[in-house]
């Protein structure tokens, strides 16, 4: 098996598993339980918060644990729209996001709410002066990815960060793609909120975080006990939460190294696949983007098909977000960065992981090969001739 799919999620690390274990077997108690059994769970959740937040550069009380990155941006953008209503209703965000943000903006549109989406470039990138020209009176969040999730192109978070804090706007960014990738502390991005998601980073399913800048208004989606410092009602997952902070600890023991190894990867990976086949366009190649993160389009090929005929050989590809998946739309990223529906529909991605080896770009190069060759040959045999 050859997989190359990590942006959709990765395989959980048999040191978190280990970590975690305690916690699904032996210290199962309820941190709000005001005996020891209970307090147990309560030290380790509290543990791995300063841990994480330590990952963040931020006070441990500014983290607030969740389920998913989906939970994350919605805790996020509905949170700050909820509690900011009596400033205004407008909120900015980008025409690539991943759909946890994309779909929240649309029903927050149908509660009365508008929403801004911005433009990118051909290179899948928002522009400063895009951000700038849309804000208002009323604006009170800005939302922008800090990497996308299919062309791992990495947007101006900084920059934005700098222009909504000289206009007292909030911003939300979502890190699911680059937390314990990228070798920094997350908090330097200068967003009053930021999402990650623990199975992104060989952590557990269930399990994710958001950044909550101190004194950040933000009112909870769910609303029960006082968990969380009131932000996220629910009894903890204690086991998923210690192996998020563990999965977090090893990211940042190997961030360096592996960011220039996986980085090597992919552009090698795309300097082959480009000497061996004509019609290949790397998607966002002109742009800062994740070191694992490769978006390619194939002429006159379906991607879908590219996709099916690696897996009868036990590789594993995607045509984009695993959230899109049996969606027969073409990606809404390709096609806000100027690609045509054929050309979106004719695009792959290659994410690679930590057990990838420079003997697995070999193996997909030359499958990627026998597999676009075959199929443009059909494609070309049902098209027929051309009067």
């Amino acid at each position: 098996m050859i997989y190359l799919d990590h942006n959709a999620t990765t395989p959980l690390d048999s040191r978190v598993l280990e970590a975690m274990m305690p916690y699904l077997t032996k210290r199962w108690g309820n941190p709000s339980s005001p005996y020891s059994f209970g307090n147990q769970a309560k030290i380790a959740t509290e543990k791995a918060r300063e841990s994480v937040a330590g990952h963040f550069g931020c006070k441990p009380e500014e983290i607030v644990f969740t389920s998913c990155g989906t939970e994350s941006d919605n805790l996020a953008v509905r949170g700050v729209a909820s509690a900011l209503l009596h400033r205004g209703n407008h909120i900015v965000t980008t025409a690539i996001e991943h759909h946890a943000i994309l779909n929240t903006c649309k029903a927050l549109e149908a509660e009365g709410f508008r929403i801004t989406y911005l433009p990118v470039g051909s290179d899948g990138a928002a522009r400063i002066e895009d951000v700038e020209k849309n804000l208002c009176s009323e604006t009170v969040l800005i939302t922008i990815m800090h990497a996308n999730n299919e062309t791992g192109v990495i947007q101006p978070v900084e920059e934005i960060a700098a222009l909504a804090k000289n206009r007292a706007i909030l911003l939300h960014t979502d890190a699911v793609q680059t937390a314990g990738k990228m070798p920094h502390k997350l908090c330097g991005l200068g967003a009053d909120l930021i999402s990650i998601s623990g199975h992104k980073f060989y952590g557990p399913k269930g399990t994710a975080a958001l950044y909550v800048r101190e004194g950040t208004p933000l009112d909870p989606l769910l609303t029960g006990g006082p968990h969380e410092r009131g932000h996220r009602a629910g009894t903890e997952n204690v086991a998923g939460i210690v192996g998020l902070s563990h999965a977090l600890d090893l990211a940042a023991e190997s961030a360096e190294s592996e960011y220039s190894r996986l980085r090597h990867l992919r552009d090698k990976f795309e300097d082959e696949i480009r000497s061996v086949l004509p019609g290949v366009r790397i998607n966002g190649a002109s742009a800062p983007r994740v070191p694992n993160t490769s978006s390619i389009s194939f002429d006159s090929v379906d991607g879908e098909s590219i996709v099916f005929s690696l897996d009868l050989r036990g590789i594993y590809i995607s045509t984009g977000s695993a959230c899109s998946t049996g969606d027969p739309e073409p990606s809404h990223v390709l096609l806000a960065m100027g690609l045509s529906s054929k050309e979106a529909q004719g695009s792959i991605r290659i994410s690679f992981g930590k057990d990838n080896r420079e003997e697995d770009i070999r193996a997909v190069v030359e499958a990627l090969k026998n597999t676009v060759h075959r199929l443009r040959g059909i494609s070309s045999i049902e098209s027929g001739p051309q009067l």
